[in-house]
């Protein structure tokens, strides 16, 4: 794992809740992996997690990529989000890429991936977002 310089803010409620662990960026692909732990508190009668938390992992990694491709001074304020479940997702080790498909200065496009232990494919999306200060930047 790569130092995080974000680890103040992944150690956030909501991270917490779904095991967030940084794992690197690529800043010429403006690509993100974090880890997730998706717990057995997420899982419905289906034995999957819940999809509206599905949503929240790709929402994460999503805007993640944006933080970080901006170098921390933006976050996306999300216009919509839109997502695929394409396989159950388990209780577990997860694994999101995120990425920035385009940015400008009035809206940027963004996309997520999802992928079980194994490298399996289990959910994309994606999002248009208004670009916004970060809170906490010095912009």
């Amino acid at each position: 794992m790569s130092a995080d310089p974000t680890k103040h803010a992944l150690g956030a409620a909501h991270a917490e809740l779904m095991g967030v662990e940084f794992d690197h960026f690529d800043a010429e692909r403006e690509e993100i992996t974090l880890r997730f732990n998706a717990p057995m508190s997420f899982i419905t009668p289906r034995g999957s997690v819940q999809g509206g938390l599905v949503a929240g992992f790709l929402d994460e990694v999503m805007g993640w990529a944006h933080v970080w491709a901006t170098k921390h001074e933006e976050a996306p304020l999300n216009l919509d989000i839109n997502m695929t479940l394409l396989r159950p997702v388990m209780a577990g080790p997860l694994v999101g890429k995120g990425r920035v498909i385009r940015r400008g200065r009035r809206v940027i496009f963004l996309e997520g991936e999802l992928f079980d232990e194994s490298g399996n494919l289990l959910a994309r999306s994606t999002s248009t977002a208004i670009p916004t200060p970060r809170p906490g930047s010095e912009k």
